[in-house]
């Protein structure tokens, strides 16, 4: 897995086809309010063109890329917190996402009524994020309610938990994600376990049209937004990706981007900001029959990137053989890798790089 991300915005936004888009799914996509009345998952395989290329030398019988998980809720519009509209009951789906993909309307459309009548993306914003923190806030305030009554008993570790609620809760009552909070390690570890919305990671996608695309009337504005926030922001026309997705030829997908003038797709937009935000890598096995790729966050020592394989891998680790992407691309071979000396031997503290090719010896 990649990432899974959480679709959200307001009704009538373009999330469901943005979503169909990304997902090359069939949900209901129409023109009014609380069209998505379920809650729509989808598995995209992360574009990835060093996958291939490394494919192509070594010529595996199965190549795996890694995936994301999409989830698109019903769109929230004030009061959702209290119960309005249908988003608030989908709330609790995006709790363990690891990110959130705001889905902001930057496009007019006259037979696409917008809920709140005119086009303001910064209204829209502070709309839906206000939702989100009084969401949190009655969360915290729940949590801080059970504490209590360890408190009473004389647990010790409810009082480190009541004050990180309480940081957390005077925080929330000005309107603010808890995102956007200073925290210690010792904190965020017990932040983890109240699955905030507000802690998520936000990536701001403005769904414009083509005449948005030229002119970023609107999107410019929702670009300032996320500058100040240091958080990703997209652009995609999603009309015009689903138009894409439809085409299953690659050679033609490039060719209709080429005619719009899109470099590359929304999908591609969008994972590559997701690993920023995130900080994630990827790094590459080729065990048996199959190459694959794998997601870790900067940082991850060898160990637990054949964690992400195997727990026994972990456990039982030795060493682990390494090359980076573009030496194995300059060698052409992992014979010819091994003869020049590229490929090396590391141990445990091996800090894994993006676009390692790695191989992992352990003992069972």
């Amino acid at each position: 897995m990649g990432f899974t991300c959480g679709i959200v915005g307001l009704p009538n936004v373009g999330k469901s086809t943005i979503f169909n888009a990304l997902s090359s799914a069939h949900v209901p996509a129409s023109s009014y309010p609380f069209c998505t009345i379920d809650c729509n998952k989808g598995m995209v395989a992360v574009p990835d063109e060093r996958l291939f290329k490394i494919a192509e030398i070594i010529h595996p019988p199965q190549v795996t890329p890694t995936q994301i998980e999409f989830l698109d809720i019903a769109g929230l519009v004030k009061g959702a917190h209290r119960g309005e509209g249908l988003g608030n009951q989908f709330l609790g789906h995006i709790r363990n996402e690891d990110a959130l993909a705001h889905v902001v309307r930057c496009f007019e459309q006259q037979d696409v009524a917008h809920m709140y009548g005119s086009l303001d993306p910064k209204r829209d914003v502070d709309m839906v994020t206000t939702e989100l923190v009084l969401a949190d806030l009655e969360t915290v305030e729940k949590r801080m309610g059970k504490i209590e009554k360890l408190l009473r008993v004389g647990e010790k570790k409810a009082e480190a938990e009541m004050a990180v609620c309480r940081k957390a809760k005077t925080w929330l009552e000005e309107g603010k994600p808890v995102r956007t909070l200073q925290w210690e390690e010792d904190e965020l570890s017990i932040m983890e376990e109240l699955f905030l919305l507000t802690t998520r990671p936000v990536i701001y996608v403005a769904n414009v049209d083509e005449k948005e695309l030229q002119k970023k009337e609107f999107s410019a504005g929702l670009e300032q937004i996320a500058q100040q926030e240091k958080t990703g922001f997209v652009v995609i026309c999603g009309d015009m990706e689903s138009e894409i997705a439809l085409l299953e030829d690659e050679g033609e997908r490039r060719a209709f981007m080429a005619d719009l003038g899109l470099s590359e797709s929304g999908l591609k937009q969008l994972v590559r900001a997701g690993y920023k935000t995130l900080n994630l890598i990827t790094f590459y096995t080729t065990v048996g029959p199959e190459l694959r790729a794998w997601t870790v966050r900067e940082g991850t020592r060898a160990p637990q990137a054949a964690g992400k394989i195997h727990s026994d891998m972990e456990r039982g680790f030795i060493k682990a053989e390494v090359i980076a992407y573009d030496e194995f691309m300059k060698a052409g071979s992992l014979t010819v890798a091994k003869e020049e000396g590229s490929l090396r031997l590391e141990g445990k503290d091996y800090i894994m790089h993006d676009g390692d090719i790695a191989y992992f010896k352990f003992s069972p």
